[in-house]
């Protein structure tokens, strides 16, 4: 049962997605930040009003507050734009870099070579996979 365990947290794709769920909350924070105290307000400056959650509409003496749905609507579109502006289109450019300069012929950066800390984790862990 603990052999089983141990495979289970060894596996690769299990501690890169603690990894991603840890990155990703930190980035929650940076991008909401983003949005709240930059985007916000310069919506706010071009239409006049930054917040929209006392809008409504009455029928039959049932009311619809619409508003706070606009706002979650506007928030969801600027952190959207902010991910793929701020962080999509460069890593995208980026890459496309890298591939040109690998079709060209150039040398491997530093970071592409492995280290000898990461050769010997290598060998640790195929050692570990076979047991």
């Amino acid at each position: 049962m603990l052999k089983g365990f141990r495979d289970f947290i060894l596996r690769g794709n299990v501690i890169d997605l603690a990894v991603a769920v840890v990155i990703g909350t930190a980035f929650t924070a940076v991008v909401t930040a983003l949005v709240k105290d930059i985007l916000t307000p310069l919506i706010a400056a071009i239409a006049g009003k930054p917040d929209f959650s006392t809008l409504k509409f009455t029928v039959n003496h049932s009311t619809f507050l619409y508003g706070e749905f606009v706002n979650a609507v506007i928030s969801f579109a600027l952190i959207a734009a902010a991910v793929y502006f701020f962080i999509i289109v460069p890593i995208k450019h980026l890459t496309e870099l890298r591939a040109r300069r690998r079709a060209a012929g150039d040398a491997p950066d530093e970071a592409e070579i492995p280290s000898d800390e990461l050769i010997v984790l290598r060998e640790i862990r195929d050692l570990l996979q076979r047991t």
